[in-house]
């Protein structure tokens, strides 16, 4: 056993695996922001109406919904 298993404080993201999966991650999130562009863009009216339901849901929670002002 190495030092970092011993002592069960050592992090994923400063070992060598850590830091070799943010690189892959990384290159994967590239490829696909650069090469699906224009899908992104042909979605973006279909996430203005998902936006205003969930706003309307997540912000009346907050004080208390209809009918008890």
């Amino acid at each position: 056993m190495n030092h970092e298993q011993a002592s069960g404080s050592g992090s994923l993201l400063v070992s060598r695996r850590g830091i070799a999966l943010l690189v892959v991650v990384g290159l994967i999130g590239l490829f696909l922001f650069s090469d699906y562009r224009p899908h992104r863009f042909g979605i973006l009216p279909y996430l203005l109406l998902l936006a205003c339901p969930l706003m309307h849901f997540f912000m009346h929670g907050r004080h208390g919904g209809h009918g008890k002002h």
